[in-house]
């Protein structure tokens, strides 16, 4: 089962949502046509198959909004759903569900569709031992969310920032003066739990990365054939990662050249938002 998000970081986003959607009048609409005293029964459905992620930011929406709603989950995190299946049964004041509707289904949705897009990739690489993992591609603010959305689908997160592993990149070679620079200054540097990975994109890069013990070490743009080669040189020595422009149709080639890790920035910047709706019974 996937590790919940704490609650200090899904009621903070959460409630920021909700003060620009209420802004200074608060939702005029609902105020205006529906009686206070009005009572609802709604359900959140899945309007196309997919895999289900955001459930504790849609229930933040509805009990900051109004606490007197009552919620029942259906479906947790990570349940794959099909067109039609209940992911949330509501009951309370119909104001405070119409309220907080939006921003409900835009956390649960956008999420959604970062769990199922990963889902798709690991699925198809099944088998392999490859790991599907995101990137630092993520949407400013929502880095803990979607990278929880990546989990829900089966895969693995990458660093979550700047500050939790070293990653030395093209510029960062071309700056420090080289690889061997580059990871001699890096390893006198941090503390001996940060893992060290270095970008290369090719197989002369690929022997001085090794030799200069790097940890992992990101194979950019490579072609599958000399994915391979690569696999070969390393030996098992570092964690080899695939990167750059792997889609549904060409993960599975990647993942079958022998590399440890596939990551993937299209599952958080790109994927498609999953059709949930809330509907009054």
């Amino acid at each position: 089962m996937t590790a919940r998000l704490s609650s200090l970081i899904v009621e903070d986003a959460v409630a920021r949502a909700l003060k620009e959607d209420f802004g200074d009048a608060g939702d005029i609409t609902t105020n205006a046509t529906i009686p206070a005293a009005a009572n609802a029964k709604a359900v959140i459905a899945a309007r196309k198959p997919g895999v289900i992620a955001g459930v504790d930011a849609a229930l933040a929406a509805f009990r900051l909004t109004d606490p007197a709603i009552n919620i029942t989950v259906e479906k947790q995190d990570g349940a794959r759903v099909q067109k039609g299946d209940v992911i949330l049964s509501i009951d309370g004041p119909a104001r405070g569900v119409l309220s907080a509707e939006r921003v409900a289904l835009n956390f649960m949705g956008h999420l959604s569709g970062i769990a199922t897009a990963t889902a798709a990739l690991v699925d198809a690489v099944k088998g392999t031992g490859v790991k599907i993992a995101c990137t630092r591609k993520t949407a400013p603010g929502l880095r803990a969310f979607q990278k929880h959305a990546v989990k829900c689908g089966g895969g693995h997160n990458h660093r979550f920032g700047l500050y939790d592993a070293v990653m030395i990149k093209d510029n960062h070679i071309a700056a420090a003066g080289g690889i061997a620079e580059a990871l001699s200054a890096a390893r006198a540097d941090v503390g001996h739990m940060v893992k060290i990975q270095i970008e290369v994109d090719g197989f002369d890069q690929l022997e001085d990365a090794l030799a200069n013990g790097a940890d992992v070490i990101l194979l950019d743009n490579f072609e599958p054939e000399t994915m391979k080669r690569a696999v070969e040189i390393n030996k098992g020595r570092a964690v080899l990662e695939a990167s750059g422009n792997i889609t549904i149709d060409t993960v599975r080639t990647v993942a079958e050249t022998g590399v440890d890790v596939i990551s993937s920035g299209w599952i958080t910047h790109s994927a498609p938002n999953l059709d949930v709706g809330l509907d009054f019974l």
